[in-house]
This record gives C-alpha cells, structure tokens and sequence, in this order.
C-alpha cells in the first residue's frame, strides 16, 4: 500500500529535495523505493537546472503514478547549493529531507531520522562514520577528502557529528529558511557548509547511521578532487574558529540509541 502524500487538508510533513542532473535511470527505481519506505503526508521536489536534462522526461511519465512528485526547475544559478535554495522556496513541509537520487542506503533511515525531528532535533544528519555507518562505492579520493574533513572538524572543534559532508540531512523548514547557504558553492559541499551553519546557529543535532551506496545502477560521480579540496578548505578554514568558540556550550547529538534506549542497526 502506497503511503499518504500530498491530500488536501492534510499539512504535508516532509519535503524531499532531490538535485538531479541526467537522473533519468536512477530516479524511477529510488522513487518506487520512497513510495514503499515514506510513511507520513509527503512531497518529492525533483529540482533541474537545464530544461534538456534527462530526468525532466523521466519525471513526467511517472507523476500519474507518483503524485506527491513535482518538476521544480532551478532558475537561481546552476549547482547543488541553488537546488536547494529553489527546493526551499517551492517546499510546502515542515521538515526538508535533503536527498541524493544516487544513493539507496539513506533511504532506509528517513523514519528514523523522522523520529529524532519530532523528539526535538531541528537538523539530523546521515552518518557512514558512526557505529553501524558505513560508505561503499563512489571515488575512493573522495571518500579519503571526507573523512579527513570530518576528523579535522571534530578533533578541532569537539564538534559531535561524525560527517558533516554527508549530503543528506534533514533539517525543519523554519530553520533552514534563516540559513544563508552560499549559492557558488561546489558540489555537495554545500552540505558541509550547512552542518557547520547549523550548528553556529545553536540548533540541535542528530545522527542516524547509514550504509552509503553511492551509483548502485551506474553513471559518472561528479566529483573533481582539485575543486572540492579547495571548498572543503574553504569551510575549514571558516568553520573550524567559530565552532570552537560555540561547541563547549552545545548540547552532544542525539542518536536514536540515546532518544529510545534502541540499539543502533547496522542497515
């Protein structure tokens, strides 16, 4: 049985934005996925910077079947960052899912990540490299860029969450709205630029580990090592001062371990 999505008179929960460029092979199957796994009033916003990218058609014969699905085209200025800003502006939930259309393991976390935003989190972020997290497939340099980012920014800052540069986070509408996310940013590097936003603003974090399977069905990584390196040293670079005047006064994440006495489950 399909999950409630959009029904008038019905306040819509969750906002999904999705980026996309050339998706056309991925988003049928992680659309049949969301359908099976969302479980509350939802919406997907698949968010396109050219009008001739792949996805746009692919989108269109699945919305008979998918009505929660709408086409948000980006006029903002190409990029993740200004898919996001568009994403925003066009959302009509109260928690914005930020999601990856390559990537099937966070989707079994949404309803934990859930969960934690209604037990108080105001931004809960996927994590591969926490208990029970993992990150399989995608560039191997890339992958290398990340974690070095991430024990850089926690063994500076105290910082408790364990990856800041996982792109998929949630995060309440309201909160976000008051975020200015650089719109030159390269990448999904935005999402580490959000995570160190999000904490500057005092709001409270969690995590919810995942096994990341980055281009199960195929297609190019966008990832370009001397570009990312440059941004990732950027947000070090103005994150890690200011996280350490505010961290001894943050509260530590919150896991679904910690909310629910549960075990954390390897996905």
């Amino acid at each position: 049985m399909q999950p409630p999505a959009s029904h008038p008179g019905i306040p819509l929960k969750l906002s999904i934005l999705m980026p996309v460029k050339d998706e056309g092979v991925h988003l049928p199957v992680m659309l049949k996925i969301l359908a099976a796994v969302i479980e509350v009033p939802h919406e997907i916003l698949v968010i396109y910077d050219e009008p001739d990218d792949s996805t746009v058609p692919a989108v269109r014969t699945l919305q008979d079947r998918y009505p929660q699905v709408r086409l948000i085209h980006n006029r903002l200025g190409c990029g993740v960052a200004n898919a996001i800003r568009a994403g925003v502006q066009a959302a009509q939930g109260a928690y914005i899912l930020i999601f990856a259309v390559d990537d099937t393991g966070p989707v079994l976390a949404i309803n934990e990540m859930l969960a934690l935003m209604d037990h108080g989190c105001d931004l809960v972020s996927c994590t591969r490299y926490a208990r029970g997290g993992r990150r399989l497939g995608s560039s191997s340099l890339g992958g290398i860029l990340s974690r070095f980012a991430n024990r850089l920014v926690r063994w500076m800052t105290g910082s408790s969450l364990t990856d800041m540069t996982t792109g998929i986070k949630m995060i309440r509408r309201a909160a976000l709205e008051q975020i200015y996310l650089e719109p030159a940013s390269v990448g999904w590097s935005v999402a580490f630029e959000l995570a160190i936003k999000a904490q500057l603003a005092g709001l409270r974090v969690g995590e919810v580990p995942i096994i990341s399977i980055d281009r199960l069905f195929g297609g190019r990584s966008t990832f370009a090592l001397a570009p990312w390196v440059r941004e990732y040293w950027k947000w070090l670079v103005w994150g890690v001062p200011r996280l350490r005047k505010v961290m001894r006064t943050q509260p530590s994440v919150m896991t679904m371990e910690q909310q629910f006495g549960e075990p954390i489950r390897s996905l």
